[in-house]
């Protein structure tokens, strides 16, 4: 066998520190932010919180060669080598977060618990051990934002074993699962709908029907999940009124007991911080970022005279003193690539969403769906001459406050289409036409995917099947067999 020598060229990007940064930070949504420099501040003493600007002396650290001392690595003394080290910036963040006329309004968000510091709560209230105190919060802490367990029983016995030191058997977490099963809300803690559905069930008042449903679904879920109503009729020995009575006993349950609970099914849980704010002003959109609770940053005047003392003595420093100068400079260029990576997200988002506003602007100043036009990730790319990526980080898990409700910043993205005389619309406008039509069908007799196309086509709208059969999905709406009714 011959062995063979080649020269090979090949281009790596490598991305900077504060690359990396604005990267990471772009990703979270305003309020994750907030509690990234909440923890920045924490770590790093050579970051706080103000406004007073500083002069900084670094250059002298950059002409300490590393290979004096063993214990200083290269690659530690070139941390901050990308920047300009003249001053160091200071980044207030608030400037933008003003109303036109000087007036800042509150912005209204959910300030309800947690689901799991709900269920945490309502474990104070049972008599445990420390033991198993500690295994109920470990269940706890498996359970989805949908209220599911997701993780078997036999999988938590593992983790406590290598996590807490705990040996527990199934049948131990099974007891204590059952005990956190009867929780608020109802349903809690299932491992899968079926159990959810029993679930509440049990904790309907007793009667004919909820005795009923009990029955179809323990014995006869697959056959109630797919709507064969004849073979649960034949099975049951049931008429079809009976059989209506344990249906609008079952309809009446949540599948996702962890979305809701409390008095009203329509109070959610989850909390929503609106990343920005478009209002209104005199007949004209203006956009604001909610920055209120983000703190102006300022890299520390004391680490930086700390290290201009170091400059001045630095002819005679010891290796010890070098380690310290290098331990300083590294908390300084560690705190400047954070507010430099701060300020490029906050420009970031801005431009984006300005971006968005502009393209979508009659959506934003009357709220009429039917006003969207299409847009997808490459267009804002072009108006913004960001990347791609840029784009799509920006929009994932960012919110909108308007003056019509708190949006996605993913619900104004949608594919264009055409319709049959060549007018460009968004798939959006074909999404409401199809949600209209399942909503106004026979439920009797529902509409297929084939019957949806025709229609669409008697509209204008020139869409195969298939592709009924996709936007149907996306908006999380059954085929015709499982919308049937009796």
């Amino acid at each position: 066998m011959a062995l063979k020598q080649s020269l090979q060229l090949k281009q790596q990007q490598k991305l900077s520190p504060l690359q990396m940064q604005v990267i990471r930070l772009t990703e979270l949504p305003v309020i994750e932010l907030e509690e990234r420099i909440k923890q920045e501040l924490e770590d790093n003493p050579a970051l706080e919180e103000g406004f007073e600007q500083i002069d900084d002396a670094l250059e002298f650290a950059e002409d300490l060669n590393p290979e004096d001392d063993g214990n200083i690595s290269p690659e530690e003394l070139t941390l901050g080598d990308y920047m300009n080290e003249d001053d160091i910036p200071d980044f207030q963040l608030r400037d933008n977060n003003k109303h036109a006329s000087g007036k800042q309004d509150e912005i209204p968000f959910s300030v309800a618990a947690s689901l799991h510091e709900y269920l945490i709560e309502q474990l104070g209230e049972c008599e445990l051990d420390e033991d198993d105190g500690k295994i109920a919060e470990y269940i706890i802490g498996n359970i989805d934002e949908n209220g599911y367990l997701d993780r078997s029983l036999s999988a938590i016995s593992d983790d406590l074993v290598f996590q807490q030191n705990l040996d527990i058997p199934v049948p131990k977490l099974e007891e204590i699962l059952k005990m956190i099963q009867d929780f608020e809300p109802a349903g809690i803690g299932a491992r899968n709908l079926q159990e959810c559905l029993l679930l509440q069930l049990k904790r309907r008042e007793e009667s004919a029907a909820a005795n009923l449903a009990i029955k179809m679904i323990n014995g006869y879920f697959d056959e109630f999940s797919k709507r064969r109503y004849d073979k649960i009729i034949r099975q049951l020995d049931i008429d079809e009124t009976e059989l209506k009575e344990a249906i609008q006993e079952i309809t009446a349950l949540n599948p996702k007991p962890g979305n809701n609970w409390g008095d009203s099914m329509s109070i959610t849980l989850s909390t929503i911080v609106p990343d920005f704010i478009v209002e209104t002003y005199n007949g004209e959109l203006l956009l604001s970022m909610n920055n209120r609770n983000i703190p102006d940053l300022r890299v520390s005047r004391e680490y930086s005279d700390l290290l201009k003392g170091y400059a001045d003595n630095k002819e005679s420093m010891s290796a010890d003193n070098k380690n310290a100068v290098l331990f300083v400079k590294q908390k300084l260029d560690s705190a400047r690539w954070f507010i430099d990576a701060i300020k490029q997200r906050q420009d970031t988002l801005q431009r984006t969403m300005q971006a968005i506003l502009d393209m979508q602007y009659d959506f934003f100043l009357t709220g009429d769906e039917a006003q969207l036009k299409p847009m997808i990730l490459k267009d804002v790319a072009q108006y913004t001459k960001f990347d791609i990526s840029t784009i799509s980080r920006v929009s994932n898990s960012k919110y909108v406050q308007t003056n019509f409700g708190v949006y996605p910043l993913k619900y104004f993205f949608s594919e264009s289409m055409q319709t049959d005389t060549g007018e460009e619309i968004s798939s959006r406008e074909v999404k409401a036409i199809l949600k209209e039509c399942i909503g106004n069908e026979d439920k009797i007799k529902p509409l297929t995917d084939d019957r949806l196309s025709e229609i669409l086509k008697e509209k204008g709208y020139v869409i195969a099947r298939r592709t009924v059969a996709k936007y149907r999905e996306q908006m999380n709406l059954p085929v015709a067999r499982l919308r049937k009714e009796i």
